[in-house]
């Protein structure tokens, strides 16, 4: 059974690449390469896999060109759907940006699931969208709040339109997964999170400041009402987030899903501090890292972490792996990073 993964040679694209072609998948993929090492990422699937993917290097916010993928692709029986542009500062300070490419591109994408014949289709969504939360643990049923950037907006309104869309087609069906925050890296050490830009992520920032990639890191905020100041967050294997983009294509092509919408969240279940994930780190490396305190930053929420029950329940998805194999399988890849210079970021 093909799968069409767009964003496919991105972070979290290419760890669900991975683990679809372990269960069994056929698995092509778009990608335009504007914020990872495509072509070095295709070449490392394969070394993991002994598959080569077949990659359109397109943009989807061109129609025309995304018709062509599945005129030549009419077996394609899902569609999981990353390309997206990520960045919580960036989307404040270039909103129009987001909007034009993370929207356009989805109804892009269900334009031509229409026009094909396509009619599963997995949404990388993200717990932004709850905004700032008053009740935790998150629970699907927790009503969205105000987007805290342009970004997670772009999350709330893609959900939105996907919504609409499959009350419009009634034989497609969607999931959208609201998965909290990815970290980590492949265990084999070959793929892992290397974007073209200078990464904002806490825990590939903490490992760059271990291996002396930055002089130091900086804690956005102190002041948070969260047990010891710092933000709280959900941090998440990107292996079981792969791997809950499988089991959820699965749930769709084994017919217990007809028709419509369907949220899971994908989080490990509790929180960690920033100050928390710091010390975790330090602990597996024996490593003291060099951090600053600083002012709260724009766009970060105090503290969100999710309840994971209906995606064990329903998807048959457990996540396995703590924020100890985060930060082993994180260290393991920084310091491949670090002897590649072919992987750094350009800017």
């Amino acid at each position: 059974m093909k799968i069409l993964v767009t964003g496919g040679t991105g972070y979290i694209g290419s760890h669900t690449v991975v683990d679809l072609i372990d269960h069994g998948f056929d698995v092509i993929t778009i990608d335009n390469f504007s914020n990872c090492h495509g072509a070095q990422v295709l070449d490392r699937i394969k070394k993991i896999t002994n598959i080569s993917v077949k990659n359109y290097q397109i943009d989807l916010t061109d129609l025309d060109k995304v018709r062509v993928v599945f005129a030549e692709n009419p077996d394609i029986v899902g569609i999981i759907h990353f390309a997206a542009h990520i960045y919580v500062n960036d989307s404040v300070q270039f909103p129009n940006k987001y909007y034009r490419n993370n929207l356009n591109s989805l109804v892009n994408v269900l334009d031509c699931m229409n026009e094909y014949g396509v009619n599963n289709l997995i949404f990388s969504s993200s717990c932004s969208v709850y905004g700032n939360c008053d009740a935790l643990p998150v629970l699907e049923s927790t009503p969205l709040g105000k987007a805290e950037s342009p970004y997670a907006r772009t999350k709330q309104m893609g959900e939105e339109i996907i919504e609409d869309y499959t009350i419009s087609q009634k034989s497609a069906n969607a999931i959208l997964l609201r998965y909290f925050n990815p970290a980590g890296a492949h265990e084999s050490g070959i793929i892992g999170e290397a974007p073209l830009v200078k990464n904002t992520h806490l825990v590939p920032v903490i490992a760059e400041t271990a291996i002396g990639e930055r002089d130091h890191m900086m804690v956005h905020g102190t002041d948070y009402p969260t047990r010891d100041g710092s933000c709280v967050r959900d941090y998440i294997h990107v292996m079981d987030i792969a791997n809950a983009h499988t089991k959820a294509i699965q749930y769709l092509l084994s017919d217990r899903k007809q028709g419509g919408a369907e949220v899971f969240n994908i989080g490990i279940g509790e929180g960690v501090t920033v100050l928390e994930a710091i010390k975790a780190f330090e602990k597996h490396t024996n490593i003291n890292l060099n951090y600053k305190l600083g002012p709260q930053r724009e766009g970060d929420a105090a503290a969100i972490y999710a309840d994971n029950t209906k995606a064990k329940n329903a998807l048959g998805w457990v996540p396995k792996r703590g924020i100890d194999k985060i930060m082993a399988t994180t260290w393991a890849w920084e310091q491949v990073l670090h002897e590649t210079d072919s992987l750094k970021p350009l800017s």
